[in-house]
């Protein structure tokens, strides 16, 4: 969606969109939340223990209904969760209210920047490998179908990621102009 403004990073974990997301508020002066962690700070509990307890159809319903709470507002750069896009109605909700990224990582860069998290209920057996694979290809079609833009994460650090993904967006990226934010000096709009 352009004009739009939120900002909003979807992509595989391990694509970088929470340390990404958080350079990127800064730059464009947005508020952060990342889905994952708001879902734990409302439950009091980690991702995967809802995966346990709940299972993932459990987890899913909680983060639609965390999706659709955050994206009420506006000037947020949501970093979402790596399924965030398997509902139709999330996917409707996140083209609706704001500028989709989709950050693109290989399986390969994804093994690597993942090798030591063991936090990851989809990633708790032992073939990570064809588990990320088999995302991948569930999944890639459902990121393109609600991306703005795509932007290769793989190569970069993420203080670079974000540096050139900053730069496109300035190009790219068109956000509303309701209101002058004040000015900082005379507490009036400039």
């Amino acid at each position: 969606m352009n004009p739009a403004s939120n900002l909003i990073l979807v992509g595989p974990m391990g694509a970088g969109k929470t340390c990404i997301g958080k350079r990127l508020a800064e730059h464009f002066g947005l508020r952060l939340a990342d889905a994952d962690r708001e879902i734990e700070q409302r439950t009091g509990s980690s991702v995967a223990a809802i995966f346990e307890h709940e299972g993932e159809a459990g987890f899913r319903a909680r983060e639609s209904a965390v999706l659709a709470e955050l994206l009420a507002g506006d000037g947020l750069l949501l970093a979402t969760g790596g399924g965030a896009v398997l509902a139709a109605d999330n996917r409707r909700l996140l083209r609706e209210r704001g500028f989709v990224v989709q950050l693109l990582v290989t399986v390969e860069q994804q093994l690597e920047r993942l090798a030591q998290d063991r936090s990851r209920p989809l990633l708790a057996g032992s073939d990570r490998e064809q588990v990320l694979r088999t995302l991948a290809e569930q999944r890639a079609p459902l990121y393109a179908q609600v991306a703005d833009l795509r932007f290769d994460t793989g190569a970069l650090t993420s203080a670079e990621a974000a540096t050139q993904l900053a730069e496109q967006l300035d190009r790219l990226w068109r956000r509303p102009h309701a209101s002058s934010p004040p000015h900082p000096y005379s507490g009036v709009n400039a």
